[in-house]
C-alpha cells in the first residue's frame, strides 16, 4: 500500500467517525428541541385508590441519611401500603434506624454479590408471598416530593408500564464552584431534558435508579439480580426489549445530592460514566439485533439515545475528530471530514443552548458554561482510566451528613 492510499484510507476512516458523531449530535439536538414542547398525553386516567403499593428502599451503610428519607416517605403512604428497607451488607446502624422509623427491614449479607441489583432482587423475593400491585424504588439518600409516590404508582397502574420520575441532583449548599454548576447542568440535561424530549417523541425513557415505579408483573418479567455499575439503565433496556417501555412522569420529582468531597464526587462520576460506556459496549449490538428481529423502530431510537455519551466525553471526541479532520484538510486529502465534524459541533452547541434556555437559565448563569473546558480537563482522567482499568465493581458513594439535615 502506497502512502497516498494509506492517507486516503485514513481519511475514509475519519469520515466514518465524523458521520457517526454527526448522527449522535443530531439526535441529541432532536431530543433537546422536542423537550421545548409540553407533553400532551394524559397520565391521569383509570386510577385505583385501592391498589397496594410497596416502596423498596435499598440501603448500604446509610445511617447518616436513612432517617430523614423515611420521615418524608412514610406520610405519603396509604394504610394498605408498605415501606420495606433492604439493609444490604450493612456494617452500621442503618437497619436499627429504619426499624425505629417504622419501616419493615430485611437484612442481606453476601459479600460475593455486591450491588444494588442484588439488593433489589432480595427485596422482590421477600415480597413474592404477598405481592403488591406496584413496587416503587427510592434510594436511601433522596428527598421525594409530595404526592410523588401516589403519582408514580397510579401512572404505573394506568399504563401497566414502568414509570420514571424526574430525578435531579442538587449541588452542595452555598457552592459557587464552576465545576459544580456544570455538573448540575449536565445532570439536568441527562435526567430531565433528554427524557422529556424522548417522552414528547413518544419513545421510552431511561431508568435513573430512583423514583421508579413498576407494576408487579412487569418488574418480575426480567432478572434484576446483577452487580452492574448502572443497574438502573440496564433494567430499563431489558424491560424495553421485552416490550415494557418506561414512561417519563416529569411532575413527580425526586432530589439527590452531589457529594461535597472532591474524591467522592470523582468516584461517583467514574461509576456513572464507566457504567454508561460498558452498557454501550454490551447493549448496542443487542438492541440492533432485537430491533431487526422484532421489527421495532423504537429499539433503534434506544440505540441512538444510548450512543449519546456523557457530554464532556462527547466534547472530547469532537475535539479529537476536529483536530484530525483539520490535519487531513491541510494535507489536501479532503475537507469533507472537517465539514461534517463542524456541522456536528453546531448541532451540539444549539442543543446545549436550547437546553440551557428552557431548563437551566435560572440556576446556571450563562458565564458558567464558559468554564466547560476546565470541567472537561477534570474529567479526562476518568476516561483514560476506562481505557486502562475500567471500574467493574459497584461502590457506594460516600454520603455527606449535611444532606440529612438540609434535605
Amino acid at each position: 500500500m502506497s502512502m497516498s492510499q494509506f492517507v486516503a484510507l485514513c481519511t475514509d476512516v475519519v469520515l466514518v467517525g465524523a458521520s457517526g458523531l454527526f448522527i449522535v449530535c443530531l439526535f441529541f439536538l432532536i431530543e433537546c428541541t422536542a423537550a421545548m414542547f409540553p407533553i400532551t398525553s394524559s397520565l391521569n386516567r383509570g386510577h385505583s385508590q385501592d391498589a397496594k403499593v410497596t416502596v423498596l428502599v435499598p440501603a448500604h451503610n446509610e445511617e447518616i441519611v436513612i432517617g430523614s428519607t423515611l420521615e418524608k416517605l412514610i406520610p405519603a403512604l396509604k394504610s394498605q401500603d408498605r415501606l420495606v428497607v433492604i439493609a444490604d451488607n450493612c456494617s452500621d446502624a442503618t437497619a436499627e434506624i429504619a426499624r425505629a422509623k417504622g419501616a419493615t427491614v430485611i437484612e442481606r449479607q453476601n459479600l460475593d454479590q455486591r450491588g444494588k441489583g442484588y439488593a433489589l432482587d432480595y427485596g422482590l423475593q421477600f415480597l413474592e408471598s404477598d405481592p403488591p400491585d406496584v413496587v416503587v424504588i427510592i434510594d436511601a439518600d433522596c428527598t421525594v416530593s409530595e404526592n410523588a409516590i401516589e403519582q408514580l404508582s397510579q401512572c404505573a397502574i394506568a399504563f401497566n408500564s414502568p414509570v420514571q420520575a424526574t430525578y435531579l441532583m442538587s449541588r452542595p449548599k452555598n457552592s459557587q464552584s464552576s465545576k459544580d454548576f456544570v455538573s448540575q447542568f449536565s445532570n439536568i440535561v441527562r435526567n430531565l431534558v433528554r427524557p422529556y424530549g424522548l417522552a414528547r417523541l413518544g419513545q421510552s425513557c431511561p431508568l435513573l435508579g430512583t423514583g421508579m415505579a413498576f407494576p408487579w408483573t412487569v418488574i418480575r418479567s426480567v432478572n434484576v439480580a446483577n452487580g452492574h455499575l448502572l443497574e438502573d439503565l440496564k433494567l430499563g433496556l431489558d424491560l424495553t426489549i421485552v416490550g415494557h417501555k418506561p414512561i417519563f412522569y416529569p411532575e413527580a420529582k425526586v432530589t439527590g445530592y452531589f457529594p461535597q468531597q472532591q474524591h467522592a464526587a470523582k468516584n461517583q462520576r467514574t461509576r456513572w460514566e464507566h457504567g454508561h460506556l460498558q452498557i454501550m459496549q454490551t447493549y448496542v449490538p443487542i438492541l440492533l439485533q432485537q430491533a431487526v428481529s422484532q421489527k421495532r423502530f423504537d429499539l433503534l431510537v434506544s440505540v441512538l439515545d444510548l450512543c449519546i455519551p456523557p457530554l464532556s466525553l462527547l466534547v472530547v471526541v469532537w475535539l479529537v475528530l476536529m483536530t484530525v479532520s483539520l490535519v487531513f484538510g491541510i494535507l489536501g486529502t479532503s475537507l469533507m471530514p472537517a465539514v461534517v465534524v463542524t456541522t456536528a459541533g453546531l448541532c451540539f452547541l444549539i442543543a446545549i443552548l436550547t437546553a440551557w434556555a428552557k431548563f437551566a437559565r435560572k440556576d446556571l448563569p450563562l458565564r458558567e458554561l464558559l468554564t466547560v473546558p476546565v470541567y472537561i480537563l477534570w474529567k479526562i482522567p476518568v476516561y483514560l482510566k476506562f481505557l486502562v482499568k475500567p471500574q467493574s465493581v459497584w461502590l457506594r458513594t460516600e454520603r455527606d451528613s449535611v444532606n440529612s439535615t438540609d434535605s
